[in-house]
């Protein structure tokens, strides 16, 4: 990856339905290069997919709830049954399994309250859970799709002992 595909990308980030056109005047190249590039990205995997974001007012799901979760099963059976449940709960758009104070941290989008609270005893019905606990965003401060792109190909930082 050099700076021309980090721009490619960068430009893909901020508008996936640009022409391959418009991008290659954008980065300086003629069209069929620049689809040569925008083609091998997609094949290493650099663009992962194209997607629409969807204005959260307009369908109804503004509201940002913060989940953090403990539990007392540490095993891979459990792990992988609750990981299913959530595939299954569109409500959930992030997942993660967590280092630290709580095991599990999910963002969840609702319409308000209301719809919070049967999402959160459709959850505890369908498995065991040591503790939940719930954080509403009052504002969205910075909400973006796009990841950094300066630090592609960098060498990761490895620490030595001793």
């Amino acid at each position: 990856m050099d700076t021309i595909d980090r721009k490619i990308l960068a430009l893909l980030q901020e508008n996936a339905t640009l022409n391959t056109a418009d991008i290659a005047v954008k980065v300086g190249l003629s069209t069929t290069p620049c689809w040569r590039r925008i083609q091998n990205l997609e094949k290493n995997g650099y663009i992962k997919a194209r997607v629409a974001l969807v204005d959260r007012d307009k369908v109804n799901v503004p509201m940002d709830v913060f989940v953090a979760i403990k539990t007392a099963e540490h095993n891979w059976k459990w792990l992988e049954d609750f990981a299913k449940i959530i595939d299954d709960m569109p409500e959930v758009v992030e997942f993660y399994r967590m280092s630290g104070e709580i095991d599990y941290l999910m963002r969840v989008v609702v319409p308000d309250m209301n719809a919070y609270d049967t999402f959160y005893k459709g959850l505890i019905q369908k498995i065991k859970l040591s503790d939940v606990s719930s954080s509403f965003a009052m504002e969205r401060l910075k909400y973006t799709t796009a990841v950094p792109l300066d630090y592609a190909n960098q060498p990761a930082v490895s620490y030595k002992k001793g």
